[in-house]
Formats: structure tokens, C-alpha cells, sequence
């Protein structure tokens, strides 16, 4: 098998989604979007107005007990309480997924023109993602709830992910951070039962997020058409582990110590939950038929992916 390099990635270019865009003028809409809608979070929302009595900090429907027994029998005060607690676990997942980020795209543009337009947004991109992680490190500090940091086992192994990945891989775990969140955040900035703080927090994620996505989504597909096969299928197990990974540290399961539950207890009720796998795999959909759609989810990639709970 002849493999494409990125020189021959020009004009007629193809994958099973169709024709892929040039990099260049991808690169330069989404340039032209940053600066239209671009955020300072120190600036756009009101950090010093009290949080609202009986509001939740993330949609009731999204915590990770709902629907099971526990859930069930604990008051509306300790359910509004672990809704907080997650919140913040998935404030300091995020942050920590977004470290990773930043370094897997300052090595994608290491050796690439520093004046193209695609380098340009790649440190753009970075430049929100330093915001978006001291946005979360101050709501976090804002609240009641702690920083939730993952444990030190998945700590070391995205230290060895980020240093092994190849460039599709890093592109497909930018996918699964991006996407499963952008989709739940999608649910609660409108959603008024949430905590106004919280709410802007997500507004502003969301809509810079997309531009993240897209960049993300179109420089994947371009890998995988143009890497070596080696790089493709390390690719699809790398992203299958990553996977599977991601699914375990979702929720620091501390949290539920902190609002005086078992932690055991509710850690397996959570596993056991049609509701709860229902919605991760929602939250994955739209990423993992994408990823089906251009080669991703093949041979033991896609029985990790299975096994992480996020494809059906």
C-alpha cells in the first residue's frame, strides 16, 4: 500500500466523508471566527454574585447517580450538593485534559512554518485553552467543592501518552475531551435551573470549543489518510485505551466520599446505571460515527472503545 505524504495532501484529496478542505483556508475561517468570538472570562462573568439557593451546578439529569437507588433515597439539598462536587471533578478533569492539549498541538506544529495560517490558529487554540483552564481553576475556587486532580496511576499515563502519540492519536483523544463535554455543556448553559455562573462558564466553553472541533476533526481526517499505516492502526488502539481511560477518570469517584455517601456503593450503582451508561453514549455519538465513518474504530481500537462504555 502506497501511503499519501502531507506534500501530496492537496487539491482531490479524499476519505469516505468526501473531498477534505485545504488546511490553509480551514485555518484562516477559523482566525476570522477567533477574533469575533473570542472571551475573557475575568471579564464576562460576574465572580463575586452569591451562588443561588436550590440551583444546581450541573443538569440533575447529567449527575453521575441519578435515576439509581442511592439517588433515590438521598434529599434534594445532597443531590444539589454532589451536583457541585461534580461540577468541580469535571472543572479539574478538564484542566488536566487541556495540559495535555496544549502540549500534544505544540508538538504537532513544531516543524511546521511558524507564518501559516494553520500554525497560527494551533497557538491561538492554545491561547483559549490557557484561559479555559484558568476559567475552570477559578470556578473551582470559587465553590465549596475542591480541586479534584486524577489519581496518580492515570496522571502517568497521559504523561506517556502525550509522549508517544502519534499526531492522528493526539487528534482523537483532542476529539473524545472536547466532544463528550461539549455535548453536556451544550445541555446546561441554557438550562435554568443551573447556577448562573455556572451557565456562562459552559456559554463561553461551548462556543470556542467549536472552533477547537473543527480544526481537530478536519486535521484527523487528513492524517488518516495521509499517515503511514503503522501510525494509523497505533492509532486505533492508542484512542481505544485513551478511551477506555477517559471513561474511568470521568468522575473522581472522592466525590461521593464528600457528601457523605459510600463511596463504593455509589461507584457501583453508577457501572450498574442504564441511565447513566445511556447518557455517555449519547454524549459520544456524533465523535464515535465520525470516527467510524474514517477508519478509526477497526479491529482491537473498537473492542476498547466498546469496553470504555462510550460505543454502544
Amino acid at each position: 500500500m502506497t501511503t499519501l505524504t502531507e506534500a501530496d495532501a492537496v487539491d482531490g484529496l479524499r476519505d469516505a466523508l468526501g473531498l477534505l478542505k485545504d488546511r490553509e483556508q480551514v485555518a484562516e475561517r477559523l482566525l476570522v471566527s477567533s477574533a469575533r468570538h473570542s472571551f475573557d472570562p475575568d471579564k464576562e462573568l460576574d465572580w463575586d454574585a452569591p451562588f443561588e439557593d436550590g440551583k444546581w451546578f450541573w443538569p440533575p439529569e447529567l449527575v453521575s447517580l441519578y435515576g439509581t437507588p442511592m439517588w433515590k433515597r438521598m434529599g434534594e439539598e445532597q443531590r444539589i450538593l454532589l451536583s457541585q462536587h461534580e461540577a468541580a471533578a469535571l472543572a479539574s478533569l478538564g484542566i488536566w485534559f487541556e495540559l495535555i492539549l496544549m502540549q500534544l498541538l505544540v508538538r504537532h506544529i513544531y516543524d511546521k512554518a511558524a507564518t501559516s495560517a494553520h500554525v497560527r490558529y494551533a497557538l491561538t487554540e492554545i491561547e483559549d485553552e490557557c484561559r479555559h483552564s484558568k476559567m475552570f481553576a477559578r470556578l473551582i475556587s470559587r465553590g465549596d467543592a475542591p480541586w479534584y486532580p486524577v489519581g496518580r496511576a492515570h496522571q502517568n499515563l497521559g504523561r506517556l501518552f502525550k509522549t508517544i502519540s502519534t499526531t492522528p492519536g493526539s487528534f482523537t483523544a483532542t476529539l473524545l475531551g472536547e466532544e463528550v463535554l461539549d455535548w453536556m455543556q451544550r445541555l446546561t448553559f441554557p438550562d435554568a435551573r443551573v447556577q448562573t455562573l455556572v451557565r456562562g462558564v459552559t456559554r463561553i466553553h461551548v462556543v470556542e470549543e467549536a472552533r477547537h472541533v473543527r480544526y481537530a476533526r478536519e486535521e484527523l481526517r487528513r492524517q488518516m489518510v495521509t499517515a503511514p499505516r503503522w501510525s494509523q492502526e497505533f492509532t486505533r488502539v492508542t484512542s481505544g485505551e485513551f478511551a477506555r481511560i477517559f471513561s474511568i477518570a470521568f468522575i473522581n469517584p472522592e466525590v461521593y466520599t464528600n457528601v457523605g455517601l459510600d463511596q463504593r456503593e455509589a461507584v457501583a450503582q453508577v457501572r450498574a446505571s442504564g441511565h447513566r451508561r445511556e447518557v455517555m453514549q449519547a454524549g459520544s455519538k456524533k465523535l464515535t460515527d465520525f470516527l467510524d465513518d474514517i477508519g478509526v474504530l477497526r479491529g482491537v481500537g473498537r473492542r476498547l472503545w466498546r469496553a470504555s462504555g462510550l460505543l454502544a
